[in-house]
Formats: C-alpha cells, structure tokens, sequence
C-alpha cells in the first residue's frame, strides 16, 4: 500500500513517529531518543513483528491479545495520548492509514 508498505510495517513507522514526538517533547531530546523511549520502541517493534495475526493483524487497540507486558503497554498508552492528535498535523498520511487500519477488522478469528 504506497511507499508505507504493509500494515505491520505502517504500524512500525507510526510507533516510531509518535514515540519520536513524546521523546522530544516530554524528554527534551533533539535528534534522539532517550534510553527509555529507546528501549520502547525496540520492544514495540518486536511485538508488532512477532504479532500471531502476522499482515492481517488489527490495530493494538482493537485486538483481544494483548501481547504488551503491563509496564510497556502503559507506557506506550501514553505516548499515543500525548502524540495521536498532533499525527493530523505532523504526519497526515501516517494518521489516515492507522485510523483506517483502526477501523478495519480483518483478522481471521
């Protein structure tokens, strides 16, 4: 689909983008991430990547196994409240392709 290519890749870019804005703006960093945020995206990016639905698989939040340990989940939580509305602005195709992947429901139960 585009230059974003399937959705597991899309959700890999996405992570990284909103995980980017809240670092620069919560951690005051630059051109870099922290260690913490560092560390929450390399795990976001192993979970995505090892998700059992594999390019079928659903949004995070519409999916019933939630494969994120408690701390991680919460903390990604986060950094999407703080970072999901300003998606619109700063990355408006990124946005539109996870609100449609969002919407879609089609992993095969």
């Amino acid at each position: 689909m585009g230059s974003f290519g399937n959705r597991s890749t899309r959700e890999v870019i996405t992570v990284e983008k909103m995980i980017n804005l809240y670092c620069k703006k919560k951690h005051k960093t630059q051109n870099t991430r922290c260690g913490d945020c560092e560390k929450l995206y390399n795990y976001s990016r192993v979970r995505i990547g090892d998700c059992r639905y594999g390019d079928n698989k659903p949004a995070c939040s519409n999916c019933r196994i939630h494969c994120f340990k408690p701390e991680m989940r919460e903390e990604i939580i986060k950094v999407m409240r703080y970072s999901g509305p300003k998606m619109i602005t700063k990355y408006p195709i990124l946005a539109l392709y996870h609100f449609i992947d969002s919407k879609i429901n089609d992993y095969k139960k």
